[in-house]
C-alpha cells in the first residue's frame, strides 16, 4: 500500500532522518489491518478484544521502555564532553563576570600596607576586611555552584591577604605587650587595637554559626590571642627571666620589687585599662588570676634553689602574709574590685609544710652552731684565773642560760610571725636542741671533771664554776616551761626533763667527789686509838664541811638543800665505812664504853653542824651512827639478837657482812651469839620501803683474811 501525498507532507522530518522507523510502522499496520479482518469474519472473537488490547498496551509501552533506554545510552556517551566542556565555560563566566574586581585587589593591597606602615590601623583594618569579604563573597558562590576547581584561580589574587594579616596581627600583639603603659600614655592606640580585634572576633562568631563555607584563615581566634598575649606580658617581664639568688638579702629586693611593681600595674588596670576594653573582658580579673597564677609558678622556682634560713623565712611571710595584706592585693586602692581569696593560696599546704621544714632544719643547724660556740666559750671561762660572776643575790652564774634560751625564744617567737604550725615546729626543734645541749655540756664537765684530777689546781674556782654550772641548770628548768609563747601548747617531754636532771646530778657528783677527797684523808685515820682518845679528826672533817657548804651558800636553795642532804650523807656513809674497816677491835668492855663515848660526841657534832647549816636532824643519815652506837654499847651479848633486829628493821639495806663486821669490833661477841643473830636475819628478810634512803648498800666491807697455808699442807 503506497503512501498519499498528506502523508507525504505530514512526515516529520524525524522521519526523514530515519526511514527503518517508516518501514517498521508499515509492518505493523500491515498485521493489524490483516488481525482485524479476521476478527470481524469470526465474530465469536470479538468477545475476546479487550483482552487483546490490553495485553497490546503493555507490549507497546514495555517496547517503548527499552527503545528509550536504548536511544538513552546513546546519546549519553557523546553528551559527557559536551557536559565537562559546558562547566568549564560556566567556570570560566563566573571568573570573568568578577574579573574587574579581581584586578582591583593588587591595588587595594598596596594602600592597605601603605595605612599600616602609618599605624592607620582602622582604615587599614577597614580595607583588609573589604578584601577578604570579596575573596569569601566570590569562594562561597564557587562554592554553591560547586566550582571547586575555579577556587584555586581566585585564591591565587588574594595571596597577599595572608602577609596582610600577619603585619596587622604584629602590630596589634605589639600594642597589647605595651598595654600597660600605653593605657597611660596614649589609650587610643590601645583602644584602636581593642575595637580591631572585636571586630574580627564577630566575624568569626558569625562565620561559625550561620555559613556553610568557612572561608580561609577562619576563625582568627584574635581576642584570645590578646589575653595570651597581655599574660605573657605580665608574666614574662618580671618571672620568666628572672634569677633570684640563694641568699635573703637578694630575695628580699625581688619580693619587694614585685610587690611594689604588681600593684601599681593593678592600679593601672583597674583606673584605666577597664575603660578602655569591653566589660565583658573582666580584664582586671584576668590580670589578677595572671599575677597570682605567675606567682604560684615563679615561688616553686625559687624553692628549688637551696635557700638559707633568712631566704625561707621571707619566702614564707611574704607568700603567707604580706601578699594579702593592705601593703599588696589587699591594698585600698584595689579594693573591692581585685580579690584573690577565690584564687587560692600561693602555696599549697604540702608547699608551705616542706617549706618550714626546710626553714627549720636551718634554724636548727644556725642554733647548733651557735649553742657549740656558747659551750666553748663557757668551758674556757671555768679556767679563768677569777671567780664567775654572781647575781644581785650573790649567786654564781654565768651568761650561758640567758644566751641559750635567748636564741630558743628569738625563734620562737619569729616562727610565730608566719603560722602556727611554724612555731609549733621550730618549738620541738629548740627543745630537741636543748636536751643535745645539756647533754655536750654534761660531757664538758666530765672533761673538766677529769683534767682536775690530774691537777687539782686547775680549774683553780672548780668548785665555784661547778655551783654556777648548778644555777645555771636551775634557770634553764624554769624558762624552758615558758619558751612556748601559748601556755596551752608548753608540752615539754620527759626527756628533756630527764636530760636537766641528769645535767644536775653531775655536777652534785662532781661536787661531792670534791669533798670526798678533802674528806678521805681524815676518815682514813678512823677508828684508831689517836682518834678514841681525842676530837681534832672531827673537828677537822666539820671544818672541811663548813668550808664546803659556804661555797654551797653561792647556789640557790633548792640545789643547796639537795648538796647539804648529800653532803650530809656522804659524810655519814664515809664514816660507817672507815668504822667498818676492821682497823680497831675492842679488847674489853672499858675501850668500848670509850668507843662509844667517842661515836657519840663525833655523831653529835656532826649532827649539830649540819643542823646549824640548816638540814633538819629528821632528814640527816647520822642517827645510823647512833644506832650503831647502842649495837656496841649493849653490855650483854646475849641481847644482840633483839637490838639487831631493831637496827635491819629501821635499816633495811644493812648485810650480814655489816652485821658480822660490828659484832667483831666489839669484841666479845661468841660464836654461837654471831650464829644466832645471822640466823635471827635470816628468819626477818627485809623489803626497803620506797621512801627508804639508802645508806648502808653503798659500804663495802672488807672480805675476811684466809688462813697461811703452806704449799700442799693443810691450813693453820
Amino acid at each position: 500500500m503506497g503512501m498519499s501525498a498528506e502523508d507525504e507532507r505530514t512526515m516529520s522530518p524525524r522521519d526523514e532522518e530515519w526511514p527503518e522507523a517508516e518501514k517498521a510502522e508499515k509492518l505493523a499496520r500491515g498485521a493489524a489491518l490483516k488481525w482485524a479482518s479476521a476478527v470481524f469474519y469470526c465474530p465469536e472473537k470479538l468477545e475476546g478484544l479487550g483482552q487483546y488490547r490490553s495485553r497490546e498496551t503493555q507490549r507497546n509501552s514495555s517496547i517503548q521502555s527499552r527503545l528509550k533506554s536504548t536511544v538513552q545510552s546513546y546519546l549519553e556517551g557523546g553528551l559527557q564532553q559536551m557536559r565537562a566542556l559546558m562547566a568549564e565555560h560556566v567556570q570560566l563566566a563566573s571568573v570573568v563576570q568578577v574579573l574587574p574586581q579581581l584586578f582591583s585587589v593588587h591595588e587595594v593591597f598596596s594602600h592597605t600596607l601603605q595605612l599600616l606602615h602609618g599605624q592607620h590601623l582602622l582604615e587599614a583594618h577597614a580595607a583588609l576586611m573589604m578584601m577578604e569579604h570579596l575573596r569569601d563573597d566570590i569562594l562561597s558562590q564557587l562554592h554553591l555552584r560547586g566550582l571547586s576547581s575555579a577556587q584555586a584561580t581566585v585564591l591565587s589574587y588574594f595571596g597577599g591577604l595572608q602577609e596582610l594579616n600577619e603585619r596587622l596581627a604584629k602590630q596589634l600583639w605589639d600594642i597589647v605587650g605595651s598595654s600597660l603603659r600605653l593605657v597611660r600614655e596614649d589609650p587610643v592606640l590601645f583602644v584602636t587595637a581593642v575595637r580591631i580585634i572585636e571586630r574580627e572576633e564577630k566575624i568569626d562568631d558569625t562565620l561559625l554559626l550561620e555559613a556553610t563555607f568557612l572561608p580561609p584563615g577562619r576563625p582568627k581566634g584574635w581576642r584570645q590571642k590578646f589575653y595570651h598575649i597581655l599574660q605573657e606580658t605580665i608574666t614574662g617581664a618580671r618571672f620568666h627571666a628572672t634569677h633570684v639568688g640563694a641568699e635573703g638579702p637578694g630575695l628580699a629586693r625581688h619580693l619587694a620589687a614585685l610587690q611594689k611593681d604588681i600593684v601599681s600595674e593593678l592600679r593601672v588596670v583597674k583606673d584605666l585599662m577597664v575603660q578602655c576594653v569591653p566589660a565583658h573582658y573582666n580584664i582586671l580579673s584576668v590580670c589578677t588570676a595572671t599575677y597570682h597564677q605567675a606567682l604560684i609558678s615563679h615561688l616553686q622556682d625559687i624553692l628549688r634553689e637551696d635557700l638559707d634560713k633568712q631566704a625561707l623565712f621571707l619566702l614564707l611571710e611574704w607568700a603567707l602574709r604580706v601578699y594579702c595584706s593592705p601593703e599588696m592585693m589587699g591594698h585600698p586602692d584595689l579594693l573591692p574590685e581585685v580579690d584573690v581569696s577565690a584564687l587560692g593560696p600561693l602555696m599549697s599546704p604540702e608547699l608551705v609544710d616542706q617549706t618550714e621544714r626546710k626553714y627549720v632544719v636551718k634554724v636548727k643547724a644556725s642554733v647548733l652552731e651557735w649553742m657549740q660556740r656558747t659551750l666553748e666559750v663557757e668551758f674556757k671561762e671555768w679556767f679563768r684565773e677569777e671567780e664567775p660572776e654572781m647575781d644581785h643575790q650573790g649567786f654564781f652564774q654565768s651568761a650561758l642560760p640567758v644566751i641559750v634560751m635567748q636564741m630558743l625564744n628569738e625563734n620562737i617567737q619569729v616562727a610565730s610571725l608566719i603560722t602556727d604550725s611554724l612555731q609549733q615546729k621550730v618549738y620541738n626543734m629548740a627543745l630537741e636542741e636543748l636536751e643535745a645541749f645539756l647533754g655536750r655540756l654534761r660531757e664538758a664537765l666530765v672533761q673538766c671533771g677529769k683534767e682536775h684530777q690530774k691537777d687539782r689546781t686547775a680549774p683553780k674556782y672548780y668548785v665555784s664554776y661547778l655551783l654556777a654550772m648548778l644555777n645555771n641548770n636551775l634557770a634553764l628548768s624554769s624558762s624552758v616551761s615558758s619558751l612556748h609563747p601559748n601556755t596551752a601548747r608548753r608540752e615539754v617531754p620527759m626527756s628533756l626533763w630527764a636530760a636537766l636532771d641528769r645535767m644536775q646530778k653531775k655536777a652534785c657528783q662532781l661536787l661531792l667527789e670534791e669533798l670526798l677527797l678533802d674528806l678521805q684523808p681524815l676518815c682514813l685515820q678512823l677508828p684508831s686509838r689517836k682518834w678514841l682518845f681525842g676530837s681534832q679528826l672531827v673537828s677537822s672533817m666539820c671544818e672541811v664541811i663548813d668550808k664546803y657548804a659556804k661555797d654551797f651558800s653561792r647556789v640557790r636553795k633548792p640545789i643547796f638543800t639537795l648538796l647539804l642532804a648529800e653532803s650530809e650523807l656522804l659524810v655519814a656513809s664515809q664514816y660507817l665505812r672507815a668504822l667498818m674497816q676492821k682497823k680497831m677491835v675492842c679488847k674489853n668492855e672499858e675501850e668500848r664504853g670509850q668507843f662509844c663515848d667517842r661515836l657519840l660526841q663525833d655523831a653529835t657534832q656532826l649532827r649539830e653542824l649540819f643542823c646549824g647549816l640548816g638540814l633538819d636532824q629528821s632528814q640527816q643519815s647520822l642517827e645510823a651512827v647512833f644506832a650503831l652506837r647502842e649495837l656496841i654499847c649493849l653490855k650483854d651479848p646475849a641481847l644482840l639478837s633483839l637490838e639487831v633486829l631493831g637496827f635491819i628493821t629501821k635499816y633495811p639495806d644493812v648485810s650480814d657482812e655489816h652485821i658480822t663486821t660490828l659484832l667483831d669490833l666489839r669484841g666479845d661477841v661468841s660464836k654461837e651469839v654471831r650464829h644466832m643473830v645471822l640466823e635471827m636475819m635470816a628468819q626477818h628478810p627485809q623489803v626497803l620501803p620506797e621512801s627508804y634512803r639508802p645508806i648502808f648498800n653503798t659500804i663495802l666491807v672488807p672480805a675476811p683474811e684466809l688462813p697461811f697455808c703452806l704449799r700442799k699442807g693443810k691450813c693453820a
